[in-house]
């Protein structure tokens, strides 16, 4: 596919782009290219493909979920400037 100064024009437009009325043609080739390349990559046959979340067979390593750290809690509340029932007070910031 092959675009002219009247497609690449639009496609300024319609992108809300300001471009100089010399470069038009150096787009209009380099957009065309890339359409031909898109046209190339649609030419090919995937039928047998199966697609992939990732291009590398990744496997997540997991741990075991279990305490690595004691509980501080009541540390931690007791320099707290208000709290109620285990949960912190804070100021009303929003009315």
């Amino acid at each position: 596919m092959s675009l002219d100064r009247k497609d690449v024009e639009r496609i300024a437009h319609l992108a809300r782009l300001a471009i100089n009325e010399q470069d038009i043609p150096d787009y209009a080739h380099n957009l065309s290219a890339i359409l031909e390349l898109v046209e190339q990559m649609n030419a090919v046959d995937t039928t047998d493909v199966v697609p992939m979340a990732h291009p590398l067979d990744a496997h997540q390593r997991l741990r075991e979920d279990e305490v690595s750290e004691q509980d501080q809690s009541s540390l931690f509340q007791s320099v707290a400037p208000q709290v109620e029932q285990g949960l912190y007070l804070v100021p009303k910031v929003i009315e």
